[in-house]
């Protein structure tokens, strides 16, 4: 049985005051550790606040980071400064830091093996575009993304990857695939990793699903047989919702 994971990417939302009330409110009600992982992925001045408050059960991711240990890349972070505050997470190629930071699959495949060196745990993220959805090209499409970020991993870092399927054209459009849609895309994914490693590599990691995830729908796509777990947007801000979600994945 893979272990199910519930990460709120809180993108750039929410002051410190309001980051560690969340905190305080969930801290003593979120499940254990022992039947979901729960994560919240914040803007990195605060990351270390977090750190400082995370119970037990609740782990904190960054957003983003650099492949370079240091340089002159102004406004970035580096997986070493994330490493030494606590940070257990990181989000990677989202499809915003894509379109509007220009990542390049290349960079990705960069941060992760960055990732993995100073011991974070990479939600890497993959998704198309309803112009590929409506042409009947996800599939390949998605299988070019994830063979190029995993370029150079070994079996023992797949296995600890978390992989996140986000249509594009669901995130925050208040749209959601079906719940066979998505899990016949993770199928999908788990089919290529399968291809470049083995079967029991492939059925030990992690895919979530990720586009308007909310308490509403999270039972019906947990229920499907290869999702593992959600990346959630606007639901995770909330910190009733975001229990709502964890809770709903232990049950899975």
């Amino acid at each position: 049985m893979r272990k199910p994971i519930i990460a709120g990417n809180w993108k750039m939302n929410k002051s410190r005051d309001e980051a560690l009330q969340f905190i305080y409110n969930v801290n003593m009600k979120v499940p254990s550790s022992e039947f979901v992982d729960s994560v919240v992925c914040a803007q990195s001045p605060i990351l270390r606040d977090l750190v400082k408050r995370q119970g037990d059960s609740l782990r904190v991711g960054a957003q983003t980071m650099h492949y370079l240990d240091n340089g002159a890349f102004t406004g970035e972070i580096s997986a070493p400064l994330l490493e030494s505050i606590g940070v257990t997470y990181v989000v990677l190629g989202h499809s915003e830091r894509r379109a509007y930071y220009n990542e390049t699959d290349t960079d990705v495949n960069k941060k992760i093996h960055q990732a993995f060196r100073y011991g974070l745990t990479p939600i890497l993220c993959v998704g198309e575009s309803l112009e590929i959805r409506e042409a009947g090209t996800t599939d390949p499409y998605i299988k070019d993304q994830v063979v190029a970020a995993l370029k150079g991993l070994g079996t023992e870092q797949i296995k600890a990857l978390v992989i996140a399927y986000e249509p594009i054209w669901a995130i925050g459009t208040g749209k959601t695939a079906t719940s066979e849609m998505a899990n016949d895309t993770i199928r999908a994914i788990r089919g290529v990793v399968k291809g470049l490693y083995n079967d029991e590599t492939a059925e030990a990691m992690r895919i979530q699903y990720g586009g308007s995830v909310k308490p509403a729908n999270i039972d019906e796509l947990l229920s499907m047989s290869d999702i593992d777990g959600a990346l959630v947007g606007g639901a995770s801000l909330d910190a009733e919702s975001f229990l709502a979600l964890v809770n709903a994945a232990v049950k899975k």
